[in-house]
């Protein structure tokens, strides 16, 4: 397994290692919780949980405590019902469907929560790439396309040729392999009990999937990060921070869809364009184990 470069420059004191939850922190995800999406598998209606948000607040306390000190998150937090949701094209076809993954609400309030500490240390810290515009806070499609739209035009009015390619990896939220996520995080500074405790949210997943109204048997997750969880989409933006390494093109990211564009006037940076793509190929294939 590749070793990546050490992205957070600071000592082991200052890494993210422990998180603290109170009352409060929990009666604000409560609050925030969206009586309108699915109840998940698991069939704990959102309105209800917030609705008796005082009195369930410090057992939720509790628990979410003693998940993250001992690393034990419970299996109804790992357990997911995936949903087909259609995209595009001919409904009759499996590919034309995105999977969603329905899981507990409760265990999405401890992920809201860690999800808020890290996302608070990747940024107090500028460990994020600035390619990245997806699922990032002051971030969006609209500053992905001005950012890009910016560099293409204006080397276009100085009379330059830009080449502009799009790029798209398959699948890549379920091609993550878990064990290289957790290195990654590493990496970028996440450590201790937080670090084991998101290695124990994908230990022994399991899914089952749900058309209508019909359930499959379960089936184990062995690599992904589920779409539809709270923590999911962050995580798989640390584990592709790194892909534009080395590249000397101009490269923005939307989660895992990308765009490279290059000043191409001549064979030479031609060749450094090709240079760029087959750096980026390569890193794909090293971070997914082929």
């Amino acid at each position: 397994m590749p070793i990546p470069n050490k992205v957070f420059k600071g000592s082991i004191g200052d890494t993210l290692q422990n998180i603290e939850i109170d009352v409060d922190i929990v009666i604000d995800k409560l609050n925030s919780v969206n009586v309108n999406k699915s109840q998940g598998p698991h069939e704990i209606h959102g309105k209800l949980l917030m609705e008796l948000r005082e009195e369930i607040a410090p057992s939720l306390v509790d628990l979410f405590k003693a998940s993250l000190e001992t690393g034990v998150v419970p299996q109804d937090f790992r357990d997911a019902t995936v949903v087909p949701l259609h995209k595009k094209g001919g409904r009759d076809k499996a590919e034309n469907y995105r999977p969603i993954s329905l899981t507990s609400i409760v265990g999405k309030f401890l992920e809201s929560v860690i999800k808020d500490n890290i996302v608070s240390f990747l940024e107090n810290n500028n460990l994020i790439r600035d390619s990245q515009h997806g699922f990032i806070s002051g971030r969006s499609c609209l500053t992905n396309l001005l950012d890009f739209m910016d560099e293409v035009t204006r080397e276009l009015d100085i009379g330059n040729s830009v080449d502009v390619i799009y790029l798209d990896f398959a699948k890549a939220f379920d091609k993550v392999p878990h064990k290289r996520l957790l290195s990654k995080l590493e990496a970028h500074g996440i450590t201790g009990k937080v670090l084991r405790w998101i290695a124990g949210w994908f230990r022994d997943r399991r899914q089952k999937v749900s058309v209508e109204g019909e359930l499959s048997e379960w089936t184990e997750v062995k690599s992904g990060v589920p779409q539809g969880s709270v923590l999911g989409p962050l995580l798989f933006l640390v584990y592709i921070n790194d892909i534009d390494e080395n590249i000397l093109s101009k490269f923005c990211k939307f989660a895992d869809d990308s765009k490279v564009a290059k000043v191409v006037n001549n064979a030479h940076d031609a060749e450094i364009l090709r240079e760029d793509l087959e750096v980026a190929k390569l890193v794909s294939r090293l971070a997914n184990g082929i």
